[in-house]
C-alpha cells in the first residue's frame, strides 16, 4: 500500500484475496444493515429494471432469486484468478435480452451490454464501500481507492468488455454521481422492490400466516428502515419514499453505534462462522 500511496497512477488493479478490503468486507455477515440497496440502484438502470421484469422469478419469488444470484458472485469474490464463477455469473445473462418500453427510449436491451453489465457490478462495488465507511469504520480515501482497484481484478474474472470501467476511485467516484444524477429513474421493478417501505412486507412462504401476523408488526417498520436509510437521497427521492430529518439523525446515530469501538471490538471477537458467510469462511481457509 506504500507503493500505492506513493505512485497511485502506475497501479491498473491489485488483488483480491485474504489481505484485501474487498475479502474485509464484502462476506461480512452485517452486510444486512444496508438493506437491499445494490438491488434497488440495480433496478434503477431501465435496462437492468426491464431485464428483471421480464425474465426474472423477482416478482413471483423474490427469495429465490436472491439464493441464485447472491452465491456465484461471492464465489466469483471469493475464488482465485484461475477457480472462480466468474464466468458462471456473465452466462446467466446470455438470454435476458428484450425492448425496452418507450417512455425509457425504447429500442433493444441486452444483459451483456457493458453499460448495463458494469452497472451491475458497480452497486456491489459501491455497497463494499458504503457499508464499510457507514456500519464499520471511516474508511480513508486511501482505503477506498484499494477497494476499488481490487473490484477491477473482481470484474476481470467475468471475462466481460472493461470499456466502460473507470480508471481509478475518482473516476468511479464521478461515475456514480452521473448515474445517480442523470441515467437512473423508478422503473416499476425498483419500485416493486422498494414497495414494502410503505405496504409492509406480504407474508414470505416459508412462514405460517399466522406467525407472519405476530412478525410483521416488528420485521416491517425495522425493514423499512434499513431499505430507506440505506437508499442515497436522490434514489429515495425519485422512488417517492418517505423519510425526514428526524429519520436521517436516527439512522446515523444508528450507524455511529455499530462504528463504535466496543461493537467492532466485540464483533471481532467472535467466531469467524457468526461474523462471515460460507464462501467467505471457505475463501479464508484455503488463504
Amino acid at each position: 500500500m506504500t507503493e500505492l500511496a506513493e505512485n497511485p497512477t502506475h497501479v491498473d488493479a491489485l488483488p483480491l484475496g485474504p489481505d484485501s478490503l474487498v475479502w474485509k468486507y464484502f462476506g461480512d455477515n452485517r452486510m444486512f444493515l444496508i438493506g437491499p440497496r445494490p438491488a434497488v440502484l440495480q433496478n434503477m438502470l431501465a435496462e437492468l429494471g426491464q431485464g428483471v421484469r421480464d425474465h426474472s422469478v423477482f416478482f413471483a419469488d423474490t427469495a429465490a432469486r436472491i439464493k441464485r444470484s447472491l452465491p456465484p458472485i461471492f464465489m466469483t469474490v471469493y475464488g482465485t484468478d484461475d477457480d472462480n464463477a466468474g464466468a458462471q455469473v456473465r452466462d446467466y445473462h446470455h438470454h435476458i435480452k428484450g425492448e425496452l418500453p418507450g417512455e425509457y427510449g425504447g429500442g433493444r436491451y441486452h444483459a451483456l451490454d457493458p453499460d448495463t453489465y458494469f452497472w451491475a457490478h458497480a452497486t456491489f462495488v459501491e455497497q463494499v464501500l458504503y457499508f464499510a465507511d457507514t456500519f464499520v469504520k471511516r474508511l480513508t480515501r486511501e482505503e477506498k481507492e484499494r477497494i476499488y482497484l481490487e473490484s477491477k481484478t473482481w470484474y476481470r474474472r467475468y471475462g466481460v468488455s472493461e470499456r466502460p470501467m473507470p480508471a481509478d476511485y475518482d473516476e468511479f467516484e464521478r461515475y456514480w454521481n452521473r448515474m445517480l444524477d442523470e441515467v437512473l429513474v423508478a422503473h416499476p421493478t425498483a419500485r416493486y422492490g422498494v414497495g414494502y417501505v410503505t405496504k409492509g412486507f406480504p407474508c414470505p412462504k416459508a412462514v405460517p400466516p399466522w406467525a407472519w401476523r405476530l412478525i410483521a408488526p416488528i420485521f416491517n417498520p425495522i425493514a423499512a428502515f434499513l431499505t430507506t436509510g440505506g437508499l442515497p437521497p436522490r434514489a429515495r427521492e425519485l422512488l417517492g419514499l418517505p423519510w425526514s430529518e428526524r429519520q436521517e439523525r436516527r439512522y446515523q446515530r444508528f450507524a455511529a453505534f455499530w462504528r463504535s469501538r466496543p461493537v467492532n471490538w466485540l464483533w471481532d471477537h467472535l467466531p469467524m462462522r457468526l461474523r462471515y458467510n460460507k464462501f467467505a469462511r471457505a475463501g479464508y481457509a484455503r488463504g
